[in-house]
């Protein structure tokens, strides 16, 4: 089981995380690029007609607009943004830094996808834990991350990191749950050519993903 020391689950700002998100920021926290190969990762790993949770969620989901699925199940800490969000079905607020138990029952998703916010979870021994418990066998779990965060409200391992190793912290929150598959990387940090930077344009957010699936 993967232990973290207290300084690795520390945040620069330990107020209460319900004022953060207390206001609705109907932004997109990573780049177009970013989106696009997100959504194609989702068209590829994920299946029509299935379950989906949609955990630490906002406004948007970047879901495939040509798949439908049975149910897509939101949770977030705002809920302007969810409400706001067309691909959910329902959704419910928790502070999983407070109470890490889903209010869900076992075996149920088929699919459970985490967008840029792996960042902010301060136990993930239990939430990884009830990943793999909601999960039906041979369900898939997607952890999506760019470079970017809100800085002081990501846990200290995650801020002392490179990109590289944080892609091994999320492998390693995988690995320390019993149950699941080999988690698999990907990861696409292409940049423009230096005389295009030169010129003032811009590559792509950084994209990374970890997968794992439930064995049994």
């Amino acid at each position: 089981m993967l232990l973290l020391k207290p300084e690795h689950r520390s945040k620069l700002d330990e107020s209460n995380d319900h004022d953060f998100y207390a206001d609705p920021r109907f932004v997109t926290h990573v780049d177009q690029g970013f989106i696009d190969q997100l959504t194609d990762l989702y068209r590829e790993r994920l299946k029509p007609d299935t379950r989906i949770l949609d955990m630490m969620s906002s406004w948007v989901s970047h879901l495939p607009p040509e798949m439908n699925f049975s149910h897509v199940e939101g949770h977030g800490m705002n809920e302007e943004e969810l409400a706001k969000n067309p691909r959910l079905d329902h959704y419910f607020l928790q502070n999983l830094n407070l109470n890490p138990k889903f209010p869900l029952e076992d075996l149920s998703f088929d699919a459970v996808l985490n967008t840029v916010s792996v960042q902010y979870i301060q136990y993930p021994e239990a939430i990884f834990s009830e990943i793999k418990r909601i999960l039906k066998p041979d369900g898939v779990a997607i952890i999506s991350f760019s470079n970017r965060m809100f800085y002081q409200k990501a846990i200290g391992l995650w801020r002392d990191s490179s990109e590289k190793g944080r892609l091994e912290i999320v492998k390693r929150y995988f690995q320390a749950i019993e149950g699941f598959s080999e988690p698999e990387i990907i990861q696409n940090t292409s940049s423009l050519p230096s005389f295009l930077k030169v010129l003032g344009m811009t590559g792509s957010d950084p994209f990374y993903a970890v997968i794992a699936h439930r064995l049994s």
